[in-house]
């Protein structure tokens, strides 16, 4: 347990942000869900990559990580893209 009155408040701060940093992911992670259970219908995947930068540009997530859901969630789109054009 924290002794310092500063460390004290830290630790309130510490928790109102993991918790707040929480909500961020769990909405993320239901964007990209939504954006999967609706066949990467174009729409839902705009809308997951929007949360996706957010979530960067706030410093929630690592540049890295975003750029990697990005870049996988695309890649699903455009083989769901090109296999609804050849059936």
């Amino acid at each position: 347990m924290p002794i310092l009155k500063a460390s004290k408040k830290s630790v309130r701060k510490d928790a109102k942000r993991r918790e707040r940093n929480e909500r961020y992911r769990v909405a993320m992670k239901k964007a990209l869900d939504f954006a999967r259970k609706d066949s990467y219908s174009e729409s839902k995947v705009k809308e997951a990559i929007k949360i996706v930068d957010k979530l960067e540009a706030k410093g929630i997530i690592h540049p890295n990580n975003a750029a990697r859901k990005k870049s996988l969630l695309m890649k699903r789109f455009n083989e769901a893209k090109k296999s609804n054009k050849e059936a």
